[in-house]
């Protein structure tokens, strides 16, 4: 057989053994150039060659611990066994998949299970992303209550997509892309300023997640219940953003659960419900909302996504709840999450520049702040004159350099971290991250060259790209 005979076919192992070197060239030609330049610049430009559970491998068998799962996706970890069989099952039963003109057993199974969750919602959409769930929830609302305006909270993310984008609450993404839709910005708890846009008559509903992504802020106690009460009043709607607090992050299987008595008229979920496999999002709502968006046959398809409800997403949606429940995945995010809380906390007193710990179950926020010491002062006054929040990358850093563990900054411009590992991870991870974040804090505390030194790269990186 000649070479190219032998090369004839598609052979997806063969094309990685071949290519797979030039990702970061490929990666900055074809795609977001910006990307590659970023992760080599901060140090990360690793090259993982396989996943499993809360772990990364290099290529020199060196194992990397994930505090980030994929910004929430891979609540599981990654290629969970039950996730990747029933994968494996749903391509091997050959579906009917995507006809259009049937309904196909799995999304019906999927909504079933995921409601049950929530006993006061009725009828859910799939779609494929967290972006999509709350593009949904923002039309349905809006012609439910045939209002036009969306209030959300400041520094909110919802996602990126127009509708969602509206309600996004940081001025750097909204940015170059306007108009968007009537929306209105209300600092998180501020139930007074929600009354006031109430008091219009023109809201549809407020958008709003339990615990802020960005800082890992968590809403007020009482607020949602308060807020719920007050949209019912003005004929409004509550919709919650579950999309990262959901399915177990909290400790509770949807976080608004946190809050006695708090029934949202829309909930939007996505991320851990792919299994980190098949993208999917999904909008629980009332019947009545439902109804009046599909109110009769000719608005059957008013609404729909091309590829909701596939066959993949939804055996993998089915098979993360079925996980989820044998496992108690739920209950080790709350105790696990406690436990790496409590442990973050006894350090505040300890260092200076740690000003806070906070979160509920595994999405915790690690807040620095301005030190008291005169040799801290400066260094800290060096980082903030050229950008906030390089102090937290400064820490992000070793962690991975010298670690081998996988955070993130919470934001643009903040000094907080956040951790949102897979829900699997126990006392072993916990101990991993504690011991390795005590030794970049004591290093940051004696005034270790190393780190310093980073944060001087930072600074020229920041001042360069003014």
């Amino acid at each position: 057989m000649t070479a190219a005979e032998q090369r004839k076919g598609f052979d997806l192992g063969q094309l990685l053994a071949e290519r797979a070197g030039e990702r970061y060239d490929l990666h900055a030609r074809y795609l977001n150039h910006q990307l590659p330049r970023m992760l080599h610049t901060i140090g990360f430009d690793k090259v993982y060659e396989r996943a499993e559970g809360a772990y990364f491998w290099d290529a020199e068998g060196q194992d990397y611990l994930d505090m980030l799962a994929g910004f929430g996706v891979m609540g599981l970890g990654r290629h969970h066994p039950v996730v990747r069989k029933a994968l494996h099952d749903v391509l091997d039963a050959s579906l009917a998949d995507l006809t259009r003109f049937d309904c196909q057993p799995l999304p019906g199974l999927l909504a079933e299970k995921l409601l049950s969750h929530a006993p006061h919602l009725d009828r859910v959409f799939f779609g494929n992303s967290g972006t999509e769930a709350v593009e949904t929830a923002l039309k349905f609302a809006r012609f439910a209550t045939r209002r036009p305006r969306v209030v959300y909270c400041a520094h909110a993310f919802h996602g990126l997509t127009t509708g969602a984008l509206s309600v996004n609450g940081e001025d750097g993404f909204r940015r170059g892309f306007a108009p968007l839709l009537p929306d209105t910005a209300i600092e998180l708890g501020d139930l007074a300023a929600l009354e006031r846009e109430l008091a219009h008559g023109d809201v549809a509903a407020f958008v709003v997640e339990p615990i802020q992504g960005k800082g890992v802020h968590a809403t007020p106690p009482g607020f949602l219940r308060a807020a719920q009460e007050l949209l019912h009043r003005h004929k409004a709607l509550l919709i919650v953003d579950e999309v990262q607090t959901g399915l177990g992050r909290t400790g509770d299987f949807f976080a608004y659960g946190h809050e006695e008595g708090v029934e949202p008229d829309l909930v939007c979920v996505a991320k851990a419900l792919s299994g980190g496999y098949v993208p999917v999002g999904a909008t629980l709502g009332k019947e009545w909302i439902f109804k009046r968006v599909y109110a009769s046959m000719d608005r059957v398809l008013v609404h729909s996504a091309s590829f909701g409800s596939n066959a993949q997403a939804m055996a993998a949606g089915l098979a993360v709840l079925s996980v989820m429940e044998d496992e108690q995945i739920v209950a080790n995010a709350r105790r696990t999450g406690d436990l790496l809380r409590e442990r973050l906390t006894a350090l505040v007193d300890r260092y200076e520049l740690l000003h806070e710990v906070r979160g509920r179950g595994l999405m915790i926020g690690i807040e620095f702040g301005r030190p008291s010491s005169l040799a801290l002062r400066g260094r800290w006054a060096m980082l903030q004159a050229a950008r906030k929040g390089l102090f937290a990358q400064m820490v992000v850093v070793p962690l991975l350099q010298r670690h081998r563990i996988l955070t993130q900054v919470s934001g643009d411009h903040l000094e907080v971290i956040k951790l949102i590992p897979p829900l699997i991870i126990g006392e072993r991870e916990v101990d991993r991250f504690v011991g390795a974040f005590t030794a970049v804090m004591d290093d940051a505390h004696g005034g270790g060259g190393l780190m310093w030194e980073f944060g001087r790269t930072l600074v020229k990186q920041a001042v360069a790209h003014r």
